[in-house]
């Protein structure tokens, strides 16, 4: 009897120690998890450089212009795309990350809600596509976050080898949009985002490059501008892209310096430059009321009482 209450006691401690052991297992497989499935924050740590955009000036010294948007909104419940689509746009390319999600979030901003909804109603199924430099890239190991975003905004997102706005991503574009079963070309799309050196130069930049490709020469441009001295915006007949459309409100602070930066470089190059005449066109249909509330009538303090009932004496 005592070797077999031994051997009992003997057993119940082992298999006290299997159950640690296994406790021990699965708390390290949750931490794992954790780790594992954690949302993409880590982008703002590890996010490489953006070779790209770094190059964008030396490109500045010979087209000083790529960086003007043709449209400059606060955030895109600003922009009217019932009115885009009858000026003859098919297509829109979206930036992600503070123009419709917060940073390294997949989930649409609440207050986008309706915008977002009018914009994939207007364009159509296919017409409308998100543009990362995070989400679509090679950081996007086994395409993941793609997916995600994919769930929550309904559109698809593009997979590119280069950041924006790289030429070889406008290529990618550029495959996108013409294997539709609609194909969209490139004067069809407008391109919205929040930077100057990603989002707004990949759109002038594609604009620049399907100009040379109708053939559209300088001179002949030269003398257009001549034609027009008064430099009075032209009413727009047909689509004339792609539209870059800036957006300029932060959802969530980031990279500000740079933000400030983009945002003064705009202003010197709009003061020091002359548009081109292809540039001269009335936007302003493409824009809706400010949808701010007014601020209540301020009440009048003491001493403003008092000076008017001087004044009227």
């Amino acid at each position: 009897m005592r070797l077999t209450a031994e051997s009992a006691v003997l057993r119940c401690g082992q298999g006290l120690d299997l159950r640690i052991e296994e406790l021990h297992v699965e708390e390290q497989t949750l931490r794992l998890q954790r780790m594992m499935f954690k949302p993409t924050s880590f982008n703002s740590t590890t996010m490489p450089l953006n070779i790209p955009g770094l190059l964008v000036p030396f490109q500045l010294l010979l087209y000083p212009r790529l960086v003007i948007p043709s449209l400059l909104v606060k955030d895109i419940r600003q922009i009217d795309f019932p009115s885009l689509k009858k000026a003859g746009y098919r297509g829109a390319v979206f930036d992600k990350d503070n123009c419709l999600t917060l940073p390294h979030r997949d989930i649409l901003v609440p207050e986008l809600q309706n915008a977002w909804k009018s914009c994939r109603e207007t364009f159509g199924e296919g017409n409308v596509l998100i543009v990362s430099n995070s989400a679509g890239t090679y950081l996007d190991a086994g395409g993941i976050q793609s997916e995600s975003v994919t769930y929550h905004l309904g559109v698809p997102v593009l997979f590119h080898k280069s950041f924006k706005p790289a030429y070889s991503c406008i290529t990618a574009i550029r495959t996108y949009f013409s294997s539709l079963p609609n194909p969209i070309h490139d004067h069809e799309l407008i391109v919205v985002g929040d930077r100057v050196f990603t989002d707004v130069v990949l759109a002038n930049r594609i604009r620049m490059q399907s100009g040379k490709r109708r053939g559209l020469a300088s001179s002949v441009d030269e003398q257009e501008r001549s034609s027009t001295s008064d430099m009075e915006p032209q009413p727009l007949m047909g689509p004339s892209g792609p539209l870059a459309i800036w957006t300029t409100g932060v959802w969530e602070k980031e990279s500000m310096l740079m933000r400030c930066l983009e945002r003064s470089l705009v202003k010197y190059v709009e003061r020091w430059s002359t548009p081109s005449s292809r540039e001269l066109l009335d936007v302003n249909g493409f824009l809706k009321e400010d949808l701010t509330p007014a601020e209540p009538p301020r009440k009048a303090g003491v001493l403003e009482l008092l000076t008017s009932r001087v004044r009227r004496a």
